[in-house]
């Protein structure tokens, strides 16, 4: 008797995780420098000075079992105008539909700027981790007094030192993100990086390089427009124009002879190349738009104003 055997397909159904992780701190903790290292591209900008991201930037890490999406917003400061009402409406946000959140703090660092929001962390019914950032600059001794510190102050929360710069513990840090993470299916296309459209980056990009070659109120009176993004095969033609509050202002921006800024557009362009891997041709203009920071219009049509 001729025997035969029946061969069984196993199929193995792999649980997929996904979620929201937030991240909030005080301005110039490393906030963007963390989310930059986890996605592996420079979705935030980042410079020295305070308020530098103004916006909630999503930026999404995708693997087989997993989607990880991260959310960088900006500093918690106490609002003095509208636009900064608005940055905080982006952090209050972050609080509503995080399923991790990752507070940051730097070392040295011995509370929260505004106590309404700290109130929600120790509070938070969520995993919270605290991560202590650029413990490259601390010795031991500090390192030690800093998270005794946190551990009081926030007895609810994992306590992680790390250095985002120097990617020391950042991996650590996913690895228990994924851990913590509840068994969901994607909420974005796997190759997906972020959720914010290519005029976007456009904008973050000419307005990181006015933060860095302009000294006083200038940064914090501007923002980008961009009205042309057309892409072909090997170029992107770009034209942005540049919003300020005062005449002179505008005059500071130009420079001598348009000096100032061609240097912006040139160190823009130079990135924008490498970030989207294609030549670029980018035309800046820059106009008065008084007063728009206090404009609820203005503030809605640049994107600040949710409600």
């Amino acid at each position: 008797m001729s025997g035969f055997f029946i061969i069984t397909k196993i199929q193995i159904i792999m649980s997929h995780k996904a979620g929201f992780v937030n991240i909030i701190g005080n301005p110039n903790v490393g906030k963007s420098t963390l989310m930059n290292a986890f996605v592996g591209e420079r979705l935030s900008i980042i410079t020295s000075k305070a308020q530098t991201t103004r916006h909630r930037i999503l930026g999404i890490v995708n693997g087989d079992d997993f989607q990880v999406i991260l959310s960088d917003t900006p500093g918690i400061i106490k609002p003095a105008y509208e636009m900064q009402k608005s940055m905080m409406d982006f952090v209050k946000s972050a609080f509503e539909d995080a399923d991790v959140l990752i507070y940051m703090v730097e070392i040295g660092e011995k509370e929260l700027k505004d106590e309404g929001f700290f109130k929600k962390i120790i509070h938070a019914k969520i995993p919270v981790l605290l991560l202590l950032n650029k413990i490259d600059k601390s010795n031991q001794e500090q390192l030690e007094e800093q998270i005794q510190l946190w551990k009081e102050k926030v007895p609810n929360a994992e306590i992680y030192p790390i250095s985002a710069l120097e990617n020391f513990n950042v991996k650590e840090v996913f690895a228990r993100i994924l851990e913590l993470l509840p068994e969901s299916p994607a909420y974005y296309p796997k190759d997906a990086l972020t959720d914010k459209p290519e005029r976007f980056f456009v904008n973050e990009t000419i307005r990181e390089k006015i933060l860095l070659n302009y000294d006083k109120e200038i940064p914090y009176a501007v923002e980008i427009e961009t009205e042309e993004f057309i892409e072909d095969e090997k170029i992107i033609r770009i034209r942005s124009v540049i919003m300020v509050e005062r005449d002179t202002q505008k005059g500071i921006i130009i420079g001598h002879k348009g000096e100032a800024l061609k240097r912006v557009g040139m160190q823009a362009r130079q990135d924008l190349e490498k970030f989207f891997g294609k030549q670029i041709h980018i035309e800046m203009f820059v106009k008065v738009n008084k007063d728009w920071r206090s404009n609820q219009y203005q503030l809605r049509r640049f994107g600040y104003n949710q409600k």
